[in-house]
């Protein structure tokens, strides 16, 4: 996971103690080291305390931040006491660095609340937030109104937004590829490329013949192909799969691994059923799971907008996202379901996992032409839950987002599973289908819903539903 930068505005007003903002600069600076969070300040030597207040201040400011906006992923706006708001507003308005924006205020403390040492802190937030909105610039909040920063909660509030900024500038100008054509059947992951390109996010699209025509040209015993044929046997087991069919999982891996690198993709969606199986002899699964593995989101049906979501979670978490499928009940447990796909899971999420072949598609493509699927039952731990949507009719980008937890309840099936519990499940459900989401759902190990969900809504503009967030 890349290291967060985050320029930092210390807020200051002339006539509250300003020494406060001297400590309080060096302890916000401490923390952020500590947490493996880089920072650009201004210092001492360049104003008062390093501090803004003035116009002059935020002009200097401004220019610190233009010059390293190569590096900073938000802004952290500190109040060591009640702050100059329009020194804040003014500083972020020329900087134009369009990154999120953290307001953080110092706590007073009873046994200090004279001329000295009194911050107003807790004041001076309001007044900021209030110039922020007049200038149209979004920003996030502490839990608490006002923290310490040595507190853990205000240290949560920074991991939290670090994966805010992550998040958002991994979704910013990307690139991400569809291999193959949408299957006639699965109109339900259609998905406009024009709203995606408005977002920032281009589409590269290569023909699976294309594909399989590189990969026939690759000779058995080309050094490439044998380097990714013995990657695949190290990273599952192979046991009782044919040579030949992993033979060609190296070749199809290799072609797809130079694609990736030829056109700077940050996430993939292939098409497989049924065109690769019967014309190539083999599932995808298992390059697409080393993919993401790799924290490369591989999807599944050229599901673009479902590769988006298990990206915005990676990037959230640095762990691996899956896409599944929400699949089954679990008996008449209205909190619980069974998360199901054929699967091209990436490892790290298994309790543990064999290569198989595709038991359902076997029927009717011949077992012999469906190995390659990552089989097991995933782990049960917490997770977060991700759908991103394209809405034509209204010209909208929609997501959903919430946690849960895998249980370890008996269930015994194949392909990559695991029972699911989210609270109020139900009403969930509803939610899906009378807005008309997919089927799909990206997940991801971790708890991240707040972050992606701030992101997602807040900084890139798209409508989304917190499942939980509502108590």
């Amino acid at each position: 996971m890349s290291k967060t930068t985050l320029g930092v505005l210390v807020g200051n007003r002339g006539f509250f103690p300003d020494h406060l903002c001297e400590s309080g600069r060096a302890d916000i600076l401490r923390v952020l080291e500590e947490e493996g969070i880089g920072a650009v300040a201004l210092g001492p030597e360049d104003t008062k305390f390093g501090t803004v207040e003035t116009w002059e201040d935020a002009r200097k400011c401004a220019a610190l931040f233009r010059q390293h906006s190569d590096e900073i992923d938000g802004v952290l706006v500190t109040l060591p006491n009640f702050g100059d708001e329009r020194g804040v507003a003014d500083t972020l308005r020329m900087a134009g660095l369009d990154v999120p924006v953290l307001v953080h205020a110092f706590p007073d403390e009873i046994g200090k609340m004279t001329v000295a040492d009194r911050r107003d802190s807790f004041c001076g937030k309001m007044s900021v937030c209030n110039n922020l909105w007049q200038y149209g610039i979004p920003y996030s909040l502490t839990t608490l109104h006002t923290v310490s920063p040595d507190a853990e909660s205000f240290r949560q509030d920074l991991r939290r937004f670090a994966a805010t900024c992550r998040v958002v500038r991994g979704l910013r100008g990307i690139k991400v590829g569809v291999l193959g054509a949408r299957p006639a059947a699965f109109i339900t992951v259609r998905y406009s490329e024009k709203l995606l390109e408005k977002a920032g996010i281009s589409v590269e699209s290569l023909d699976l013949s294309e594909a399989f025509g590189r990969a026939h040209r690759l000779a058995d015993n080309d050094p490439e192909v044998r380097r990714k044929l013995e990657e695949i046997k190290a990273y599952v087991s192979t046991e009782g799969v044919p040579e030949d069919a992993l033979l060609r999982m190296a070749k199809f891996g290799l072609v797809m691994q130079r694609w990736i690198e030829a056109n700077d993709l940050v996430a993939t969606a292939v098409q497989c059923w049924t065109s690769m199986e019967e014309y190539f002899g083999i599932v995808p699964c298992t390059v697409m799971s080393m993919l993401s593995n790799a924290l490369m989101p591989s999807a599944c049906e050229t599901d673009i907008t479902g590769a988006i979501g298990m990206l915005a979670m990676r990037l959230a978490s640095g762990k691996p996202s899956a896409l599944l499928d929400w699949n089954n009940n679990y008996g008449d447990d209205p909190d619980k379901g069974v998360f199901f796909h054929c699967s091209n899971l990436p490892k790290d999420v298994f309790a543990e996992v064999k290569m198989a072949y595709q038991e359902i598609i076997a029927g009717s493509v011949g077992k012999e032409n469906a190995y390659g699927t990552m089989d097991g039952r995933i782990r049960s731990v917490p997770f977060t839950y991700c759908r991103v949507s394209t809405d034509d009719e209204f010209g909208i980008i929609r997501a959903y987002v919430g946690e849960g937890e895998l249980t370890d309840d008996p269930l015994e099936t194949f392909g990559g599973y695991g029972v699911v519990r989210i609270p109020n499940f139900q009403r969930l459900l509803r939610y899906i289908c009378e807005n008309g989401f997919e089927h799909h759902v990206a997940m991801n190990l971790s708890q991240c819903a707040a972050a992606v969900y701030e992101a997602l809504s807040k900084y890139l503009g798209w409508e989304v539903y917190w499942h939980g967030a509502e108590g």
